[in-house]
């Protein structure tokens, strides 16, 4: 099985927690006319193809990086990564978590708005706005650029929804 395959399947034991939390924050209750006429009780917010990216990093790392959030940004097959894809206007949030100590549940997350990422990309480029970043690099050759959320404009909001559990 190839390292893709482990962290894929690893990672997929999530998409059911993710998917629960996500719908809180796209879901909301129809209006009393709408509920009343039209046989509706729940709305999805005003998005007719939301594109959202998920990824939770292993246990630990919220502790020792607890503002940071990372994205993939070079394999070593040299095949586009999630970095390159999300500048390339891809992807409309991003659900990014940690997993809890027993490796199957989600210890905290934030929902990442991924245009006011690029807008603080573009801005940072453009007219020297900090942001805090780095990259980190793996023995398998694979790169990340890691980001501080603190270190984002309040404007347009980067984090629309966070949230933690008590594992």
């Amino acid at each position: 099985m190839s390292y893709y395959s482990i962290n894929r399947h690893w990672s997929d034991q999530f998409l059911p927690e993710i998917k629960s939390i996500i719908g809180n924050h796209i879901l909301h209750a129809a209006p009393d006319p709408l509920d009343h006429f039209q046989a509706t009780d729940l709305l999805m917010l005003d998005a007719k193809d939301l594109r959202i990216a998920a990824r939770v990093r292993r246990h630990g790392y919220a502790a020792r990086y607890p503002h940071q959030f990372t994205i993939r940004a070079k394999l070593p097959s040299g095949a586009e990564t999630e970095l390159s894809k999300i500048v390339n206007g891809h992807g409309d949030w991003m659900f990014y978590g940690h997993a809890g100590p027993d490796g199957e549940t989600i210890l905290n997350w934030w929902l990442i708005d991924l245009r006011a990422f690029r807008a603080a990309l573009i801005r940072h480029r453009t007219t020297g706005a900090h942001l805090h970043m780095g990259d980190k690099c793996n023995a398998d050759g694979t790169c990340f650029k890691w980001f501080d959320i603190r270190s984002f404009p309040k404007e347009p909001p980067l984090v629309m929804a966070q949230g933690s559990s008590n594992v």
